[in-house]
């Protein structure tokens, strides 16, 4: 079983190979791809790389399924013994991205 560990848009997530997360709204139309350079830690084959902060040579395509909101978040200031209160909703907008395979660049060996 292989997994990576990335970073987008500030926030880690662990990742397989064909599978569906949901991450805060990056720009691109539905059926776009993606593709992300920030790969932390990567498990394939029982051998882990880990990189300093990350792995140079490691990258992953993901495919955007779907732009879509969250579920209303409510936020509630209220002080006791004044009846005041008042109540604000937001939504917040996420992508849905189906992790494709994970890509190793082989590096090219300078002649001297």
């Amino acid at each position: 079983m292989s997994y990576a560990i990335v970073k987008i848009g500030g926030k880690q997530y662990k990742v397989f190979s064909q599978e569906t997360i949901t991450v805060d709204k990056r720009d691109g139309a539905k059926g776009e791809k993606v593709k992300i350079d920030d790969v932390l830690l990567l498990v394939k084959d029982g051998k882990t790389q880990i990189g300093r902060p990350k792995i140079e040579n490691v990258s992953i395509t993901a495919t955007i399924l779907d732009q879509i909101k969250a579920k209303k978040q409510r936020v509630v200031k209220f002080r006791p013994k004044s009846r005041y209160m008042r109540v604000k909703g937001a939504r917040r907008f996420l992508t849905k991205l189906e992790i494709g395979p994970f890509e190793e660049k082989k590096e090219k060996k300078k002649d001297s």
